[in-house]
């Protein structure tokens, strides 16, 4: 196993234990900030990462954690499902490309449309009794360039008030800027914290 494999499963072992720690659940020690977290990993270790967020998952749900994992590639697809885009949206970019398709779903797949979608999800699934104790938001790899990791946390500091919110994010997060899959220019952005150094 390299060292990058170890360091990785290492960060991921952590993930639990933070997540389910009560200053997490309750945005302590963040400065008056609000609680978006970005757990970054190399773009190549996609399938470990997806691996162990639905072993962790399954693990939270089995203890009695009430949250909300919301894929962000199935978001775009549902979103696209509900305003009748899909089929229009597979034509373009079969005829006239992908930067023609990016184009045309600028509009209806806007970041604030995005993140208004997902605050809906969160609300959908706070029905009943149950109170979402935090947020997962994960598939950015295959959503990309249509959903932006800085656009849509911005879009949702609005959106899902005091709920932590963590984005797992195939790139490099320094503290001031995403750089989507460690070679695009990086985004400016300051509002979230590394949930694993």
């Amino acid at each position: 196993m390299n060292n990058n494999k170890k360091s990785l499963t290492a960060r991921l072992d952590q993930i639990i234990p933070k997540i389910e720690s009560a200053d997490f659940l309750n945005n302590q020690g963040l400065g008056n900030e609000i609680g978006f977290y970005v757990f970054d990993y190399q773009a190549e270790s996609e399938l470990v990462v997806r691996e162990h967020i639905a072993f962790m998952t399954d693990k939270m749900q089995k203890r009695g954690r009430t949250f909300t994992s919301i894929n962000l590639f199935e978001v775009v697809l549902e979103m696209l499902e509900t305003r009748n885009l899909t089929e229009r949206a597979f034509k373009t970019q079969k005829e006239r490309g992908d930067d023609a398709l990016f184009k045309a779903l600028k509009g209806p797949l806007e970041q604030n449309r995005v993140a208004e979608f997902i605050a809906n999800k969160i609300v959908l699934d706070n029905s009943g009794d149950s109170k979402t104790e935090f947020i997962l938001l994960h598939g950015l790899g295959s959503a990309w360039p249509i959903i932006r990791g800085h656009g849509l946390l911005n879009a949702l500091h609005a959106k899902v008030g005091n709920v932590p919110t963590v984005l797992f994010y195939p790139g490099e997060w320094d503290g001031l800027t995403l750089k989507a899959f460690s070679t695009m220019d990086g985004n400016g952005y300051y509002r979230a914290f590394k949930l694993v150094p």
